[in-house]
């Protein structure tokens, strides 16, 4: 049986040439693709691929919470994130999401198509292109981390606290801002008091924290 593919990604070109890379393999077939998360949640559950390469940042609805819907439809489909940031904060919410793991999008072709191969084979993957072991590490540790200063939380301000949640997305600090209509620096110096409050050296034990606190 082949290995069926659906790839989500709102980039045309970055799309197209990654279709064109995985159908020059015998053993993948390529489903369908999409241009926006809500797509490729229907493409996904139409579909049931063995895998989706899912991008982080996607119109309609973003890729973490894409993949936290495709997982709980279609519980055997495994989720591949791809991005150009190399960011723990992503790479935590996005496992959380349920996704597998994560490739940046400057991957060499036979490193990306050796990582997609494992996945489907369940085997675990070491590269550089790839720091999933992080996100797990950082996970397990996000209980143990949350309840080391509990307290923290509740000095966060309404709006620290928002920003926090929005971090705890995968959101970049120029979509937060975007989102809540404040600017650049205004975000960076919320979480700049959030960091304090909470005792934390930076985005990601900061994250951390939320997420061991739900």
């Amino acid at each position: 049986m082949p290995l069926t593919i659906l790839i989500a990604e709102d980039q045309r070109l970055f799309r197209q040439s990654l279709r064109m890379l995985l159908e020059h393999e015998p053993d993948i077939v390529v489903v369908g693709d999409a241009m926006d998360g809500r797509h490729a949640f229907d493409l996904a559950v139409e579909h049931k691929p063995d895998i989706v390469l899912m991008d982080v940042d996607m119109p309609r609805l973003d890729g973490i919470t894409a993949t936290r819907l495709i997982r709980s439809c279609v519980p055997d489909c495994r989720v591949l994130m791809l991005s150009v940031h190399d960011d723990d904060a992503r790479i935590v919410a996005a496992v959380r999401a349920g996704a597998c793991g994560y490739i940046l999008k400057d991957a060499d072709h036979q490193e990306f198509l050796r990582i997609i191969r494992a996945t489907f084979q369940n085997i675990p993957v070491r590269s550089a292109y790839m720091p999933d072991g992080f996100a797990k590490q950082a996970l397990s540790m996000a209980g143990r981390q949350g309840r080391a200063d509990p307290g923290g939380l509740s000095l966060l301000t309404d709006r620290e606290r928002e920003i926090l949640a929005c971090a705890a997305a995968g959101r970049s600090n120029k979509e937060i801002a975007d989102q809540l209509c404040v600017s650049l620096d205004t975000v960076k110096t919320h979480l700049h008091h959030t960091y304090q409050k909470l005792q934390v050296s930076g985005r990601v034990e900061a994250v951390l924290v939320y997420l061991g606190n739900g």
